[in-house]
């Protein structure tokens, strides 16, 4: 199954080179419809206003973690089925069960390659589709 590369993608990272690395490997990939959140509050407002196809989001942000921005997200049923990336620097087993708790659909720990972004971004719809 292809990933459709039109699809509208939601970065979010506190730290700004970290948000324009994640959009020149999606730009590489092949995805232009890239929208980014400096944090996890702003990503919640954005998520309010606009339909995204999928969620990239660091774990550690302040004042809102990516952790709670995917609880934000899940809770509201409007949203609730939006893909879910999680990407963190902490490998922690507790942190990735947390996650998977809270309906993370996929986790990529820091650093990783384009080649990695692509395969967990087409693990995800390939479950869906599966699902």
């Amino acid at each position: 199954m292809a990933l459709d590369r039109s699809m509208r993608i939601l970065i979010v990272d506190d730290y700004a080179t970290m948000l324009r690395i994640l959009r020149n490997l999606l730009k590489q990939l092949g995805f232009e419809n890239v929208d980014d959140a400096a944090d996890g509050h702003e990503a919640a407002q954005k998520v309010a206003q606009q339909k995204y196809d999928l969620i990239i989001s660091d774990w550690n942000m302040e004042p809102m973690t990516g952790y709670e921005l995917l609880r934000h997200v899940r809770a509201d049923p409007a949203n609730a089925h939006v893909p879910f990336i999680m990407i963190t620097a902490e490998s922690a087993t507790e942190n990735v069960i947390a996650a998977k708790r809270a309906g993370v659909n996929n986790y990529i720990i820091k650093p990783f390659t384009t080649e990695v972004l692509f395969a967990k971004m087409q693990a995800v719809f390939e479950k869906q589709m599966a699902g």
